[in-house]
C-alpha cells in the first residue's frame, strides 16, 4: 500500500447480513441510550440552579464529553453497516482518532479532577467555596481541555506519520491499537512509547484518586452523624466507581497484544470501554444522587404539564 492511501477498511460485524442487522440495533440501543442519558444530566444541571456547584458543573462536562466520545464512533459504524460498506477515508480516520483520544484522555482528567472536588468538599468543607470558586473551576475545566487536546493531536501525530503496510483496520472504527498493528515493522516505536508515557500518566491520575478517597474515607469515618456519612459517601461511591470501571478496561485495551484477526474479543472490550462507560455514568449517578434524582422528576413532571397544556389548549381551540 503506498503511503499517501487515502482510505481504509474497517471491520465488518458479521458477513450474515441478518447477524450484522442484531449488531448495528445493538449499538444503536446503546448509543441512544447513552444520548439520552447524558443529555439529562445536562439539561437537570443547566436548569436547576440548585445544582449550579462545582460538583455538577464537572459532571456536566463529564456528560459532554461522554456524548462526544461515543458520537466519533458509532454513528460512522451504523452508517457503514446499514449501507453496506466498510470504508473510511483518510482524513476521516485521522478525524476519528484525534477526537475520540480526546474526548477518552478528558474522561480521565476530568474524572481526576472531580476526585480533588470531592476531597476539598469533605476534608476542608469550610474552605471549600473559597478554593473551588468559579474562576478555579474554569481554569480547571480549561486546562483539561487544552492538555488533552494537545496528548490527542501527540498521538495522532505519532501514529499518522508512520508508513502503513496494510489498509484492512480489523476494528470497528480507527482505533490507534489496531493501526499500529498494520504499520510497517519497526516503524511504530515513537508511537509505542507515547502510548506507554500515556499509560504512566494515567496510572498516576490513578493513584492520585486512590490517594484521595483513602483521605476522603478517613474524614468521612470521623463524621459522627450517620446521615452525614451516609450523605459524603453518596457523592463519593459513584464516583470511584466509574473511574475505576473506566481506567481498567481502557489500561486492558491499550496495552494487551492485540491480534492478527478479528475476534470477538476484541470487540467485547471495545464496547466496554468506549460505550459502557458513558452510557452508565448518568445511571450511576442518578440513582446514588438524590439531588439529581429531583431535578429529573421535576423536568418529567414540568414536560408532562406542558404537554398536557399544549393538548388541551389545541383540542379548544379546534373546537
Amino acid at each position: 500500500m503506498e503511503n499517501n492511501t487515502s482510505i481504509f477498511f474497517l471491520l465488518q460485524f458479521s458477513k450474515i447480513w441478518e447477524l450484522q442487522m442484531i449488531y448495528i440495533t445493538l449499538l444503536l440501543i446503546l448509543y441512544l441510550m447513552t444520548i439520552t442519558g447524558n443529555l439529562v444530566i445536562i439539561f437537570a444541571v443547566a436548569f436547576d440552579y440548585h445544582l449550579h456547584t462545582p460538583m455538577y458543573f464537572f459532571l456536566m462536562n463529564l456528560a459532554m464529553q461522554d456524548i462526544g466520545s461515543v458520537s466519533v464512533i458509532i454513528p460512522k459504524a451504523v452508517f457503514n453497516s446499514v449501507t453496506n460498506t466498510r470504508h473510511i477515508s483518510y482524513s476521516g480516520c485521522v478525524t476519528q482518532v484525534l477526537l475520540f483520544v480526546f474526548f477518552l484522555g478528558s474522561d480521565i482528567a476530568l474524572l481526576t479532577v472531580m476526585a480533588y472536588d470531592r476531597y476539598v468538599a469533605i476534608c476542608n468543607p469550610l474552605q471549600y467555596e473559597m478554593i473551588m470558586n468559579r474562576k478555579a473551576c474554569t481554569k480547571m475545566i480549561c486546562s483539561v481541555w487544552i492538555a488533552t487536546f494537545l496528548n490527542a493531536t501527540l498521538h495522532t501525530t505519532e501514529t499518522f506519520t508512520i508508513p502503513f503496510c496494510s489498509n484492512i483496520v480489523n476494528q470497528f472504527y480507527c482505533e490507534i491499537p489496531h493501526l499500529l498493528k498494520i504499520a510497517c515493522s519497526g516503524l511504530y516505536v515513537t508511537e509505542i512509547g507515547v502510548v506507554a508515557f500515556s499509560a504512566v500518566l494515567s496510572t498516576g491520575c490513578f493513584a492520585f484518586v486512590i490517594v484521595t478517597y483513602v483521605e476522603i474515607f478517613s474524614a468521612v469515618l470521623k463524621i459522627p452523624s450517620v446521615q452525614g456519612r451516609k450523605k459524603a459517601l453518596s457523592t463519593c461511591v459513584p464516583h470511584l466507581s466509574v473511574f475505576s470501571m473506566f481506567l481498567f478496561t481502557v489500561s486492558f485495551a491499550y496495552l494487551r497484544p492485540t491480534s492478527n484477526r478479528p475476534s470477538n474479543l476484541d470487540f467485547i472490550i471495545t464496547l466496554i470501554y468506549s460505550i459502557f462507560p458513558p452510557m452508565l455514568n448518568p445511571l450511576i449517578y442518578s440513582m446514588r444522587n438524590k439531588d439529581i434524582r429531583v431535578t429529573i422528576s421535576k423536568l418529567y413532571y414540568s414536560a408532562c404539564a406542558a404537554t398536557r397544556y399544549t393538548f388541551n389548549t389545541d383540542t379548544c381551540n379546534q373546537t
